[in-house]
């Protein structure tokens, strides 16, 4: 049984309302990022489920050297704690350096270690130091019993708030597919999961220079996770998905979220009450 952990006014975890994780894959500026968080704040209070804002201010695992990385980490964690304090938000965000984290805890309520950054030992000890909030992204190359470890390194340093993210597993060439089995064998670790809607759909590296996805398959996906159980859902959207500079194949279109945040507000209550 998952604990439940608090990040700030959010509870997630066991027996907690299920939280959204959401915001555009990475800041392209400032207007749009606002535009984005406040159409978030204002559903997310309209259907009461908790929301964590998310925007990568480096996007430094691209597949092409052309690809748009963001505004970098001076800017964009300037744009990100505007965002929080403007619109009182919690902001997450992800950090690829060592050099970097001191920066980002300074601003972020939660850090997100990057899927393939999930096994490095040092960095892993380093974010953990901080005592903020660790999202770990589970690489796509592990089992979901594989995060055990990675749990173990971050609760060494005394950190006791740590969220396990599914994003999907490789299967075969430039594709991904979830086993909802992992979410359960992931919570029994004894910690909240969360799952990545949008990268369980992308196609990575499937267009060539940039990522390609299949935004079609996400109420599917998001569905079955909040019925296996899952204590919240990551969802990358934009007002435009084919405009976005990064990812837009596996974004999701902002006037779809209240339709299918209902869903599965509705799927969660009823998963809970069984």
């Amino acid at each position: 049984m998952a604990n439940t952990i608090n990040i700030g006014n959010i509870s997630i975890g066991h027996g907690a309302p299920l939280v959204l994780i959401s915001g555009p894959c990475v800041i392209e500026d400032y207007e749009i990022s606002f535009k984005i968080a406040q159409f978030l704040k204002k559903l997310s209070c309209e259907l009461d489920i908790p929301l964590i804002f998310k925007a990568s201010y480096d996007k430094a695992n691209r597949t092409s050297i052309k690809s748009f990385r963001g505004p970098g980490i001076e800017n964009g964690l300037d744009i990100l704690k505007r965002l929080k304090t403007e619109l009182d938000i919690l902001v997450l965000s992800d950090v690829h350096r060592i050099s970097e984290i001191d920066n980002a805890a300074d601003v972020l309520d939660i850090i997100q270690v990057p899927a393939f950054l999930c096994r490095q030992t040092d960095f892993i000890l380093e974010v953990a130091k901080t005592k903020k909030p660790v999202n770990i992204k589970k690489g796509q190359f592990l089992a979901p019993w594989d995060v055990l470890n990675i749990i173990e390194k971050v609760t060494s340093t005394g950190n006791e708030q740590v969220l396990i993210t599914e994003r999907g597993t490789t299967f075969g060439y430039n594709n991904l597919v979830v086993d909802f089995r992992g979410i359960k064998i992931m919570q029994d670790t004894g910690w909240p999961v969360i799952f990545d809607v949008t990268h369980s759909i992308q196609l990575p590296g499937g267009s060539g220079t940039r990522s390609g996805g299949q935004r079609e398959f996400a109420p599917i996906l998001a569905k079955a996770a909040v019925a296996a159980g899952v204590d919240g859902v990551f969802m990358e959207v934009h007002p435009d998905p084919d405009k976005a500079l990064c990812d837009g194949p596996n974004s999701l279109k902002l006037d779809t979220l209240n339709e299918m945040l209902s869903v599965l507000k509705a799927i969660r209550k009823a998963s809970i009450n069984t």
